[in-house]
């Protein structure tokens, strides 16, 4: 885990963990893992860029369960650390694009615990307080990205593994609030992705957010996307201080 502290002055108390994207077959952390922990900075927010196993790695024996165990506990080493870090425990998100964006949809709808070894951090929750999700690969079925399908259930899934990482279908009432961005015109990760979970959602009385913008296909950045869609960071901030998880001393 890469860490980025937000200056003293400046701490809201709010962390993120951020997943990088990369199809679960490799880790682009620069631009959408390295450039958001520094924006985030700017917020007041702690950042913590997860470098999490890849399906791929030959000493697995699950593969699927890889880059959840390591979110698990990373979010667990971060509470663990609170005091230390200045960080609020009820204020620890996760933000994840695409493939990353998966992952942390995951990691706010699936709450079996597979990070648990016996060791103290088991004395830590993982799940996290809110998401931020941008060009987010969510349904595992009819509408997916098949590059990550093939890299995290491998190229032939069962249907019902399908459906247990389709996670429009494990939104419940423990799942967090969620920011949601998606381009119109991704020709890779298909808009109705976003629009299944946040349905599910809207199903289940959880707050979000949904922005989808008319451009951007999939390579929604912190800066330079066509014509609105670089508003998508000034929302964000917006709600995340709407929400309270960057106004300082907050309960």
């Amino acid at each position: 885990m890469y860490v980025f502290f937000t200056s003293q002055e400046e701490n809201t108390g709010c962390a993120v963990l951020i997943c990088p994207p990369g199809g679960y077959g490799k880790l682009a952390y620069n631009i959408a893992g390295f450039q958001f922990a520094k924006w985030l900075n700017t917020l007041g927010v702690s950042a913590f860029v997860l470098i999490y196993r890849l399906p791929a790695s030959p000493d697995l024996i699950e593969r699927e369960k890889a880059p959840l165990q390591d979110a698990q506990r990373a979010v667990k080493m971060i509470r663990s650390n609170a005091q230390a870090w200045q960080i609020n425990t009820a204020k620890i998100g996760v933000m994840g694009t695409s493939a990353g964006g998966h992952l942390a949809s995951t990691l706010g709808t699936h709450f079996e615990d597979y990070s648990s070894i016996g060791d103290s951090l088991d004395n830590y929750s993982f799940e996290p307080d809110f998401m931020i999700l941008i060009s987010a690969v969510i349904n595992m079925d009819r509408y997916a990205h098949q590059g990550s399908v093939n890299n995290l259930l491998g190229s032939k899934p069962a249907r019902k593994m399908r459906a247990l990482y389709s996670n429009e279908h494990h939104v419940s009432s423990k799942t967090p609030p969620a920011f949601i961005v998606h381009a119109q015109n991704d020709h890779v990760v298909p808009v109705i992705n976003s629009i299944l979970f946040y349905q599910a959602m809207l199903n289940n009385k959880i707050t979000g957010s949904l922005h989808i913008f008319p451009e951007g296909d999939h390579s929604i950045a912190l800066c330079n996307n066509p014509g609105s869609t670089n508003l998508w960071t000034v929302l964000c901030e917006e709600w995340l201080c709407y929400m309270g998880f960057t106004v300082k001393n907050a309960d």
